[in-house]
Formats: structure tokens, C-alpha cells, sequence
């Protein structure tokens, strides 16, 4: 299981986050809080999903969970930094199947798509939840490196 999170939210989310920060401590999961930590209607949802991305993608933290309103904008955001495999997910099959087939490292939340309890349990199964290391899952994410690294390279280049 996941001993670290980082988690952050914008003002979509940020309810749910802060109901949910004490919650993951009382689980005996350290928190790093990246934010909002005050409810700002012009807040961004990408400026949040940077952030934990790049805290994720480069291996200080294992796992970050990433709540805006619907949680799609911050998936599509947290996705764009090579290294971090973000998913929306709202059940728990895809939270615990994100990590073991696909090494998902980002967990993301709409805010204003599903109550407390259900998120407790997408983020206990997603913390609980291990790669798979089996020869194919390995090539599977090997190849979505691989994307990353073309993507890169192409870049105004079309």
C-alpha cells in the first residue's frame, strides 16, 4: 500500500479534498496538500494538475490523487507531463485495474460526480493496488513511454 499521497484540487474539488486530507491521515497515509487550501472560484484546475503531476512523474511522491469538478479537465492536464499516467475513475474495478495493468500513478476525482464514500474507496483500492509486473503489462507501459518520447520529439514539427 501507498504510505505517501500528494494530493491537490481546485475550487471544484476542493471540498472534497479538504473532507477528505484528515481521512487519508487517519489511514495512516502521509499527505503532501499542494493545494487549494482556500476556495477561489477563479482558481485553474491546471495550475494544481502541474504541479502534483510533476511531483509524481519524477518519483518524490508514488501517487497523487487530483480532484477538479468533473475530473476530466484534470486528467487531460496531468496527462500532458511525461511520466505521470493519470485516469478519472469512478469505480473501483478501473481503480485498482489503472494501477495493476496500466502502472497508473495519478488518480483522479470529479468533485462534483461522486460523494465521500465512494471516494474513499476509489482511493483505498487505487493506494492498495500494485503493478502487475508480468512481461506484458511491462510492454504495454514501455510503449506508452515510447508515445511520450515521440510526442516530445514532434512537437512543432506537424
Amino acid at each position: 500500500m501507498a504510505k505517501r499521497v500528494v494530493v491537490a484540487a481546485d475550487h471544484g474539488g476542493f471540498v472534497l479534498k479538504t473532507n477528505l486530507i484528515s481521512w487519508l491521515r487517519e489511514q495512516g497515509i502521509e499527505v503532501l496538500d499542494l493545494g487549494t487550501t482556500i476556495f477561489d472560484i477563479e482558481d485553474d484546475y491546471p495550475d494544481f494538475a502541474l504541479k502534483l503531476a510533476e511531483v509524481v512523474a519524477c518519483g518524490k511522491i508514488e501517487r497523487g490523487i487530483l480532484i477538479c469538478g468533473s475530473g476530466v479537465g484534470a486528467t487531460i492536464a496531468a496527462n500532458k507531463i511525461p511520466g505521470a499516467r493519470a485516469c478519472l475513475c469512478h469505480d473501483t474495478y478501473s481503480a485498482h485495474q489503472g494501477v495493476e495493468h496500466d502502472n497508473m500513478n495519478i488518480l483522479c476525482l470529479g468533485g462534483r460526480v461522486i460523494g465521500i464514500e465512494m471516494a474513499k474507496e476509489l482511493i483505498l483500492t487505487f493506494v492498495k493496488a500494485k503493478f502487475n509486473n508480468e512481461e506484458k503489462y511491462r510492454r504495454r507501459v514501455e510503449k506508452i513511454f515510447e508515445i511520450e518520447k515521440r510526442g516530445l520529439s514532434t512537437r512543432g514539427n506537424a
